[in-house]
């Protein structure tokens, strides 16, 4: 008999997705044939019809759903292998100065390649922008390089603030009565980080995206997106500007919103009303928009993010690292709003494993009382898979193995997972979920081209990516004077928020209880 397939990816459970109708089909097969999935059944039947076909994986292994990472910032070497540790958001974007700048394609290969490994297909990346428009082009088309070189997919969000350089404040005269109460070290070091006159402007910004989305306008991997900071850092002007022009090339925008307890004061304290509400008055969000943590959200912006088809990323590693607190992801899904998971280069073990991330996403919103509605490991498993898919606009394509959808596949050695028994009737999902990690993963499929294999990228060699990443951080001098601003800044920007009158704070989930 001959076939159009030209490959069947074998699995012991065959995970379609992690809906309550999705089924795990034991023993069976996945048909692929020009980048696409044309069949899943048993592997007997496959087998039988395609017998020409290549076969990868085998009956120790489990195949899934490519992961989408929702929300992340590319960084060959992390902020901690930086010096830079762990802190209050609003302190440590001070001390993020101190890190060396490394090189885009460099930076972008390894990342890409622990993405790959942990089972990632695709990643929403926010790039941000520092210099002339010029050099942010450059570095920004050396990024894209590396993960064309990859193979993975890519929503490439670049984003440039035009406001609030040092603190966020209320308005103009608050920002200028800050820096006019610092001491003169203090201001001198302020001033020298406000924006200089060969910064890339809005004007500059939105013409490099232009020419970014029509440069990579019909590519298979990659989405040009636009990533305003946030909207402390961004005007209104601006973000509408944004709204606008995303609209008019088709694409999607993402933005940090209320990821600490500062950025949600924000709202109220310059506009009178909560961030989210804000962002809805301007006319900007929609089903192409999300925000990525979202930690602070009230019941209200939770209503208008369901009822404008806005989504958000959530990435629970990086808000208990950085102090931010825990986002109601169990309120978000109940209210049927769009989530994903994102892992935002910031993961709890510093290794972007993506397994451990839907564990702690999971064991976060397990609330200590019989009547709370929890989420189940295959809710998180549907979160990273069709949520993230629907967040990036890609629903009906990716996020799950089914005929007519993109071939993005992932292969989970099954021996330590299953090691030394499994009942037969545990459910795969739980399994995979509660106990995979990245070192699990052997093989990834990103449409239909093996970029994984063994562990190891095929697109590119990266221990030699690794050596050359590291003798060019060796050849790059500390920024002994940017560390030296962020050490004269730093109490006083904890002054300036410390100041700020915090709410009465009503938890979505109490853990624990003083009393």
């Amino acid at each position: 008999m001959t076939s159009d397939v030209s490959m069947l990816v074998r699995g012991r459970w065959v995970v379609t997705g992690g809906g309550p109708d999705d089924p795990t089909v034991p023993d069976g097969a996945v048909a692929v044939a020009d980048g696409r999935i044309q069949e899943v059944g048993a592997w007997d039947t496959l087998r039988a019809r395609h017998p020409d076909s290549e076969v990868l994986g085998s009956s120790d292994m489990a195949v899934l759903p490519g992961l989408i990472d929702a929300h992340h910032h590319s960084q060959g070497v992390t902020r901690l292998q930086h010096g830079v540790p762990d802190d209050l958001l609003e302190l440590w974007l001070l001390e993020v100065r101190r890190a060396r700048r490394g090189d885009p394609y460099l930076d972008t290969l390894l990342t890409a390649a622990r993405l790959l490994q942990s089972g990632v297909t695709s990643v929403l990346e926010m790039h941000g922008s520092r210099g002339t428009a010029a050099a942010s082009d450059a570095r920004m088309r050396r990024s894209l390089a590396a993960y064309e070189r990859a193979g993975m997919r890519v929503a490439f969000a670049p984003g440039v603030a035009d406001q609030n350089p040092v603190v966020s404040g209320k308005d103009a005269a608050e920002t200028e009565a800050f820096l006019g109460a610092l001491p003169p070290d203090a201001r001198a070091a302020a001033l020298a980080d406000l924006p200089r006159a060969d910064n890339m402007t809005p004007d500059e910004y939105l013409g490099l995206m232009d020419d970014l989305a029509g440069a990579y306008r019909d590519h298979p991997c990659i989405d040009v997106w636009y990533g305003p900071p946030g909207p402390n850092w961004v005007s209104d002007g601006f973000m509408q500007r944004i709204a606008e022009r995303a609209a008019a090339h088709g694409t999607g925008i993402q933005t940090h919103v209320s990821e600490s307890i500062y950025e949600k004061l924000y709202g109220p304290r310059t506009h009178g009303r909560s961030i989210v509400a804000h962002l809805h008055a301007l006319g900007v969000l929609g089903p192409r928009f999300s925000l990525a943590h979202a930690v602070w959200l009230t019941e209200a912006e939770i209503q208008i993010l369901v009822e404008t088809g806005a989504s958000v990323s959530h990435n629970p590693s990086s808000n208990l690292r950085l102090r931010a607190g825990i986002a109601p992801l169990a309120a978000l899904m109940a209210a049927g709003a769009t989530v994903g998971i994102g892992l935002d280069g910031t993961t709890l073990d510093d290794d972007d494993d993506a397994f451990r991330e839907l564990r702690l996403a999971l064991r976060l919103q397990r609330a200590p009382t019989l009547d709370a509605a929890v989420p189940s490991p295959a809710d998180l498993l549907r979160v990273a898979t069709e949520g993230g898919a629907k967040l990036l606009g890609k629903e009906g394509t990716l996020g799950r193995l089914s005929p007519g959808y993109r071939a993005d596949l992932v292969l989970l050695d099954l021996e330590r997972i299953t090691w030394p028994w499994v009942a037969p009737e545990a459910d795969p999902r739980d399994l995979l979920v509660l106990r995979a990690q990245a070192r699990d993963v052997r093989t990834v499929l990103v449409g239909g081209e093996v970029v994984l294999r063994d562990g190891r990228p095929t697109g590119f060699d990266l221990a030699e990516a690794g050596r050359e990443l590291a003798e060019r951080m060796e050849a790059t001098p500390f920024p002994a004077e940017a560390a030296h601003r962020a050490a004269l800044l730093r109490e006083h920007v904890a002054a300036f928020y410390g100041a700020w009158r915090l709410p009465e704070l009503a938890p979505y989930v109490g853990y624990n209880s003083r009393r």
